[in-house]
């Protein structure tokens, strides 16, 4: 669990790096997005999510499927603004990877 300090510090890190951002719409959350996303946040550690209107019906829907990326992908949400999620995984093995401030 991510403290807020931490998840401030994450949101500015995803600014200054310019977060890679994915659209999830018609696929929902088929096993290519999941592998996609899963590469990403390999490489990353930290990516934007935008949920299309047309992937969901309602908040129910939508809150099942923030809950399926969550237990597939083992991130956390730093941040949700609407339909789209700012999400992070730490890779202890990537050159460069982000530090974490205590």
């Amino acid at each position: 669990m991510l403290s807020n300090k931490e998840k401030r510090f994450l949101r500015k890190v995803a600014v200054e790096k310019d977060a890679l951002k994915f659209n999830i719409g018609k696929e929902i959350l088929n096993k290519n997005v999941l592998k996609n996303l899963d590469n990403a946040l390999e490489k990353h550690e930290i990516i934007k999510i935008s949920l299309l209107k047309n992937s969901f019906s309602d908040n129910d829907d939508k809150n099942t499927i923030i809950l399926d990326l969550v237990s597939n992908l083992k991130v956390e949400i730093i941040e949700q603004k609407g339909n789209t999620l700012l999400v992070y995984r730490p890779n202890l093995k990537l050159k460069g990877h982000i530090v974490l401030p205590k």
